[in-house]
């Protein structure tokens, strides 16, 4: 009885919320975050609603990004969106998430990486995940299982990459399937036409993350001739049915320029951009470069401009490298993520191809609490510089570590370079950035300094 009155309460809520999404004023926006924070139990998300409400009250420039969901987007993937990463992910999905830990006695995951199938259309130069088999795919069934066990975890949001997730058969059968859940679909856009959109308006629960490299110029030279006016109409005919979709970059030591510029950012709020994922180039997968990677100066110039744009721009911007003080570190190996391949192999991120279990042979439980995620969690907190969070870049000797672990397995042939061939490059990197971001951290993110951002 008394769980039949919570989730009553919750159903009224989600309710209110929705009845109120007509209005994107700041008194509104003020109205829902009171309404959230009574879903919530544990005080870190209810302090994280208060901190936004403040934001809202002081009209500050990121609280354009919430009112662009309420005013700009389609009906149905508003409503999706509010309730399926809003509430059941964020706000109620939290309180499963802390039950499932008080449970099986570890917190788990926020998200999963699946990547449904290897198969793509395009052969770009320094894909991370371009000697993966081509033929490697998973089942719907296998699929449908992940995203229940993620489920029973209470998480509510799972990402889907690849390959080209768009190639799959079927693949909007796991998006109805799992109509409480939302859905971030990274793609490189070429697949999306008019009567995809009619199917990504009907379900409402997903969002496509274009992968972009700057330019038409920059973008052709490694997706191919034509490719980024394909993206730009794809972009186009998302906006015009009011869809919400992001922009994904790999930073590489030749577009740093163009993706810092802030004329470039505001080129893709025109087109209707949502958010923006930020990556730096490593080299694992098809025909590694250590001459893409960017320089640590670049790499640290990338962080400086992220922030820049955070505190200008109404979008929302991850940068999975250089966010390491906001998310305290290293997120892979199941402290926030992890990565099933399209062989179904558990990889501790989508740039380590290694793994110990597979989910034919393991359930998403056990994968968590093994041996060789908990050492790679182990790791993670013996790290003290944030800004220096990775264990491939930054800390390449716990890389190799992890790799030498009894049972580890690369997931395709050359996996192994990043540790044999490429490892005295990698130490070098992790040696010279350090110089860069140690002193960064002492200065922006210790003492004072860091308890001013933390306030923030």
């Amino acid at each position: 009885m008394l769980q039949s009155i919570k989730d009553y309460s919750i159903e009224k809520i989600v309710s209110l919320l929705l009845s109120m999404v007509t209005s994107s004023s700041n008194e509104n926006l003020v109205r829902m975050t009171y309404l959230m924070e009574r879903i919530p139990k544990k005080s870190y998300y209810r302090e994280r609603i208060r901190w936004i409400r403040e934001m809202i009250r002081e009209n500050h420039p990121s609280i354009e990004f919430p009112r662009r969901i309420l005013r700009d987007l389609h009906p149905n993937q508003r409503d999706k969106w509010i309730t399926n990463l809003a509430v059941n992910h964020l706000l109620s999905g939290t309180n499963k998430r802390k039950a499932w830990a008080d449970r099986e006695g570890f917190y788990p995951p926020s998200t999963v990486v699946i990547s449904p199938t290897m198969r793509c259309n395009l052969s770009c130069y320094g894909c991370y995940a371009g000697d993966y088999e081509k033929s490697l795919e998973l089942t719907i069934d296998e699929i449908d299982s992940v995203l229940r066990q993620m489920k029973e975890m209470g998480v509510y949001f799972a990402v889907i990459s690849g390959g080209e997730p768009f190639f799959m058969e079927n693949i909007f059968e796991i998006f109805r399937r799992h109509s409480d859940m939302a859905f971030l679909v990274f793609t490189h856009g070429g697949l999306i036409d008019e009567k995809m959109v009619e199917k990504l308006t009907e379900v409402g629960n997903v969002m496509p993350a274009f992968s972009l490299e700057g330019h038409e110029a920059e973008t052709d030279a490694r997706r191919g001739s034509g490719h980024f006016a394909k993206v730009m109409r794809a972009m186009d005919l998302l906006r015009e049915a009011g869809l919400s979709f992001c922009g994904s970059f790999t930073q590489t030591r030749e577009n740093t320029p163009i993706i810092t510029d802030a004329s470039y950012i505001d080129m893709l709020l025109d087109k209707g951009c949502f958010a923006l994922w930020l990556f730096s180039y490593v080299p694992v997968g098809r025909s590694p470069d250590l001459n893409l990677m960017p320089t640590p100066e670049q790499r640290d110039f990338m962080r400086q401009k992220t922030a820049e744009f955070r505190a200008t721009k109404p979008m929302i911007f991850v940068d999975f490298w250089n966010d390491g003080p906001i998310i305290n570190g290293c997120i892979a190996g199941g402290r926030k993520y992890f990565h099933i391949n399209a062989n179904g192999d558990i990889e501790p991120c989508v740039f380590c191809h290694f793994a110990v279990d597979n989910i034919r042979r393991t359930s998403i439980r056990d994968a968590l609490a093994s041996p060789f995620f908990n050492r790679i969690r182990q790791r993670q907190g013996e790290h003290e510089n944030l800004l220096r969070p990775c264990m491939l870049i930054d800390h390449p000797d716990t890389g190799r570590e992890m790799f030498a672990t009894s049972g580890a397995y690369a997931t395709h042939n050359g996996a192994d370079s990043i540790f044999t061939a490429f490892a005295e490059n990698m130490d070098e990197y992790s040696r010279a950035y350090a110089e860069i971001a140690d002193p960064a951290w002492e200065k922006e993110f210790t003492g004072d300094a860091g308890a001013k951002r933390r306030a923030k």
